[in-house]
């Protein structure tokens, strides 16, 4: 017992001393923790993410375990990232306020966050200003994005995937597909790719169809509807799980996920699917092949993915899976805390851009290196989605082969087999125009033929059905298209010439019409209901007038003012001239009608400084030099605008009761009327060529405007007496309306841009407009004003004036002496005059003085 004490007593004195040295222990690394946090370097790095999501709880859980992982590895890197997370609730202007908030409180150097195209061009554009880097995962490649130096993206290679989807269709022999796709920024600009690498590997996208969120399932089961009608059996769906899980139920209850079809999902529409879809979508999609982002599954993925699910919160139970966004989170979190520790570093002069995108290690996703500042993920997985999960096919590799083991070797290896709609494992034939023969391409054509040379149609007056079709357009048309091998049926349209309506009766009756032909103008509102063609013919409108005949021409260069006020020079110089001249220059000499000769013939021969008389006074001299130079100026203003206007037709508008000549009919050239400086004049509306040429002959209109085609049409029939005299880039010219989505509409476009550059389009023109090039201007030469002359005039004058003066001067200097004696004479004799008769007014003389009576009668007769 007393052996058991001692023993006791030892043993507790050993636990006192290992508690108290656990205890200095603990106290002595709370000192060096203490010390180490001030010496730490914190930086802040914002995270902008949808909390209410799926995807941004994922991510918000990735970074903040990536962050623990890393500086438990790091514990002895003197800088340390934090994060601080804003909710953006999914709103592209809520993420850039919370943007700016932690630039402004927080002083954060790098952003994450812009899961959409606009959230992310909106902080890539702030980053730009900040200067600071922003990384968006997730976000769709798009050139929009490519001018902001300061943006990282990490998401999908979608040039790889198309390549992928492409091969696959190529491999099972499909020749057309249908596209449907989520009508969002987003999801188009992620379309791109894969309609260039169908059209590249002739598969014919057979039709484009976009729903929205807010598509009702009426409308999705309609549009199926005519999928269906047009005989589509192939489908490549992109759009996001909200729309898909509307899309298959409807598709099933038309037929559509039955034997015979084929169902397509990119890796972007596969990376929106959770566990939470409902169980009567997933049976829905039995059959469907989908493409998957591809990360191989190493033991550090494997680890982190245990330890990942074991941190979520017990609220978060719907999340099930980590997503390829979760493992980009992951590895941009490791880039950013290794850049921050190599820019705090001695000697090292890169930013924190910089160090982030030369950042090399083994990362979740593989080797983290970016590119061109982009982390794609290039390895899909090919699954085939049965029952409620999914089964891996094969896997499809960066270098443009399939696989089907995990090693994504260079082999090109065959598929699993898949287990397609209706539960069969023999593949849907598809649509194969090899089978199928020519397909057939229902052309509207129009039918107004009020310029046959652009468009005519020939019907049967009995069947009235199209007998024959021609004109330029038409011959553009055919050769347009004839590369691809389409069987054409034409059918006339016969709702007058408001191509508006044409444009919306192409838009909703797609099970009509494919295509639509003729002088159709390619305008914005037209636009919204169809696609258009690159333009055939010139763009703009154009001002035609009648060629001037008149023998009166001459007269025209310039106004009546400006015509006297220049003969009224001519005489003026003539006159100065003479003044001058007239006393030493005997050639200015002679009876009155020889000078007043000389004076007109030396004025007017200054016209054409064809003047004989030799002048021998500087200030005579000065007068015609100055006088001259005006004459210089005026016959140089008279020549060149008479050329012009012997050349080109001037169009003069007098009065606003001129009338302006314009297609019928035509909104285009009504609208350009009204809104220019022309919309003063009154308008008539012609319907062919024959009324433009009748109006303009018998001057029932001053001139025509029209779209160029139509005015090419009247020059060429009309070439002798027709000019055009003004062009006006304000239209976009005749192009080929398509359905929306039609893939024949780059295809034609590309034929229309090859025959214009072999000149094959120039050829079809002279043929059927007789093109002969008339002389055009930018504008038209208007009469020379006396207004426009006034300081000319104003100078001349001034020099005459000053010529007068200084001869008055010279007069007065010569006579000086003789005006003096003269007035001199005067003034005493009008002074003696003045007191002869103030020295009588005072001494009258007395009227009985027989010699003052006489000298009184005298005065009186000198005053009478």
């Amino acid at each position: 017992m007393e052996g058991f004490c001692i023993q006791n007593s030892v043993l507790l004195s050993f636990l006192l001393v290992l508690h108290l040295l656990l205890i200095s222990n603990c106290f002595a690394s709370s000192q060096n923790r203490d010390v180490d946090e001030r010496v730490l370097i914190r930086v802040r790095v914002g995270l902008i993410l949808d909390l209410g999501s799926v995807e941004g709880k994922i991510v918000r859980s990735s970074v903040s375990m990536a962050l623990s992982d890393f500086y438990v590895i790091n514990s002895h890197y003197k800088t340390r990232v934090s994060f601080s997370v804003k909710n953006s609730h999914g709103e592209p202007l809520l993420a850039l306020g919370s943007a700016i908030d932690l630039l402004q409180t927080e002083g954060v150097e790098a952003i994450i966050g812009g899961n959409s195209l606009l959230e992310t061009k909106l902080l890539a554009e702030l980053g730009e200003k900040a200067r600071v880097p922003v990384i968006s995962l997730n976000s769709p490649i798009s050139c929009s994005l490519s001018r902001y130096s300061h943006l990282i993206q990490a998401t999908h290679d979608s040039a790889s995937e198309a390549k992928g989807i492409t091969a696959l269709i190529n491999g099972f022999d499909w020749n057309s597909v249908a596209l449907v796709y989520e009508d969002h920024d987003d999801w188009r600009e992620t379309m791109y790719f894969m309609v260039e690498h169908l059209h590249e590997n002739n598969v014919r996208v057979q039709s484009k169809i976009g729903f929205t969120v807010s598509s009702s399932e009426d409308f999705v089961t309609d549009r199926l509807q005519k999928l269906k009608e047009l005989g589509t059996t192939v489908f490549v769906v992109h759009l996001s799980e909200v729309i898909a899980t509307h899309l298959f139920p409807c598709a099933e209850k038309l037929g559509l996920m039955g034997e015979g079809f084929a169902w397509i999902l990119t890796a972007k529409s596969m990376g929106t699917f959770h566990e939470s879809i409902d169980d009567f979508a997933k049976e829905a999609m039995e059959g469907v092949v989908g493409f998957k982002s591809y990360v191989t599954m190493s033991k550090e993925l494997q680890n982190f993915t245990l330890r990942w699910r074991r941190s979520l919160p017990v609220e978060e139970t719907e999340i099930t899976r980590l997503s390829i966004s979760g493992v980009w989170a992951h590895d941009i979190a490791w880039g950013l805390a290794r850049a921050a520790e190599v820019i705090r570093m001695p000697n090292v002069s890169s930013n924190f851009l910089e160090a982030i995108t030369e950042s090399r290690f083994k990362g979740l996703s593989g080797d983290f290196q970016l590119h061109d500042k982009k982390l794609l993920s290039n390895k899909f997985e090919i699954v085939n989605m049965i029952g409620s999960g999914e089964r891996r096919v094969g896997f499809w590799n960066s270098n443009g082969s399939f696989s089907n083991r995990r090693q994504l070797s260079s082999t090109h290896d065959k598929l699993e087999t898949i287990i397609w709609p209706g539960g069969s494992a023999k593949s849907p034939k598809g649509s194969s125009l090899r089978e199928s023969g020519r397909q057939k391409l229902r052309v509207l054509v129009t039918s107004s033929n009020r310029f046959p040379r652009l468009m005519k149609v020939e019907t049967d007056s009995v069947t009235n059905d199209i007998t024959n079709v021609e004109g330029f357009c038409i011959e553009v048309f055919q050769a347009s298209i004839a590369p691809f091998n389409y069987e054409v049926e034409y059918i006339r349209w016969r709702n007058g010439s408001n191509y508006d309506n044409l444009a919306y009766a192409l838009h909703s009756q797609k099970d009509k019409y494919d295509v639509a032909v003729g002088d159709i103008t390619i305008t914005s509102n037209r636009s919204t209901y169809v696609d258009f063609t690159l333009p055939f013919t010139e763009m703009g409108l154009g001002i035609v007038a009648a060629t001037e005949r008149s023998m009166w021409v001459f007269f025209q260069p310039l106004t009546p003012d400006l015509w006297l006020t220049s003969a009224a020079f001519f005489v003026l110089t003539g006159i100065i001239v003479w003044l001058i001249e007239r006393h030493e220059n005997t050639e200015f000499q002679g009876s009155w009608s020889q000078q007043i000769g000389v004076v007109l013939w030396f004025g007017f021969s200054t016209l054409v400084y064809a003047h004989r008389e030799r002048l021998k006074h500087n200030l005579s001299r000065f007068v015609v030099t100055v006088w001259v130079f005006a004459v210089l100026i005026l016959v140089t203003s008279y020549t060149a605008t008479l050329t012009s206007m012997m050349t080109v037709q001037q169009i003069r508008f007098n009065t606003n009761e001129d009338y302006v000549g314009y297609l019928s009919g035509s909104l285009i050239t009504n609208t350009a009327l009204t809104n220019s400086s022309l919309r003063a004049m009154r308008l008539l509306g012609l319907n062919t060529s024959e009324d433009y040429a009748q109006a303009l002959l018998n001057k029932s209109v001053s001139y025509i405007v029209s779209e160029l085609p139509y005015l090419k049409v009247l020059l060429g029939e009309y070439p002798s007496h027709f000019l055009m005299v003004k062009t006006q880039s304000t239209t976009n010219g005749f192009g080929f309306m398509f359905q929306k989505g039609s893939e024949l509409v780059p295809n034609v476009s590309r034929e229309i841009a090859k025959l214009r550059t072999s000149e094959r389009l120039s050829e079809m023109e002279r043929r059927w407009f007789d093109k002969q090039l008339p002389y055009t201007t930018d504008d038209t030469s208007n009469p020379i004003t006396l207004y426009r002359f006034r300081g000319l005039f104003m100078i001349t004058g001034v020099s005459f004036a000053f010529a007068l003066a200084v001869l008055l001067i010279l007069w007065l200097r010569e006579r000086w002496k003789i005006l003096v004696n003269s007035v001199n004479i005067y003034l005493s004799q009008r002074l003696r005059h003045f007191m002869i008769l103030f020295a009588r007014t005072i001494h009258p003389i007395p009227l009985d003085n027989p010699i003052g009576q006489n000298v009184v009668q005298m005065a009186h007769r000198n005053r009478r």
